[in-house]
């Protein structure tokens, strides 16, 4: 709760990201190149209350990259603070495959008619009514929602890695 100056009031300080936000937070660990360090980190992060919804590693000689998402992004954020491991945060798209020949060819059509360009995506450990999802790290996050929805997509927000799902 925050006082407001003015009228003396106390108001509500939500900030307007909740588990219905419509991206996906995604965190990108810096990690040295060597044996352990991977185990070192989901060893921490994963738990009762924190599982790795999605994960992709970007290698080099000397370090890597792990992108990670999780079924609380909150949570997530607290335990990485404590570990001590350097990380950012992104929003991400997540989005459901449709049913068909083609969900991938048909989620990336969409965006390419719009002009968004996807810099890199991932499968998310996510299954509803039989369908997979992907999350995808776009140039412009709004824009890739409001037409992914108006093409009739369904859309993954916090909200869906939270709750249980198919894999439980």
């Amino acid at each position: 709760m925050a006082k407001n100056f003015e009228s003396g009031d106390e108001t509500d300080t939500q900030t307007m990201r909740g588990r219905d936000w419509p991206c996906l937070r995604q965190f990108c660990v810096f990690l040295e190149n060597r044996v352990g360090r991977l185990n070192d980190l989901v060893r921490q992060l994963e738990s009762l209350d924190t599982r790795v919804m999605a994960m992709s590693i970007v290698d080099s000689v000397d370090f890597a990259m792990v992108r990670l998402m999780f079924n609380d992004a909150d949570r997530a954020r607290e335990k990485l603070e404590l570990s001590g491991f350097l990380f950012s945060e992104s929003d991400v798209v997540g989005v459901e495959l449709p049913e068909g020949d083609k969900p991938f060819h048909d989620v990336c059509s969409t965006l390419v008619k719009a002009e968004v360009n996807i810099h890199h995506a991932y499968p998310l450990l996510y299954r509803r009514r039989g369908r997979g999802a992907i999350a995808m790290f776009v140039d412009d996050v709004d824009q890739a929602i409001r037409i992914l929805n108006e093409a009739g997509h369904r859309v993954v927000t916090e909200n869906d890695l939270h709750d249980d799902d198919e894999f439980l």
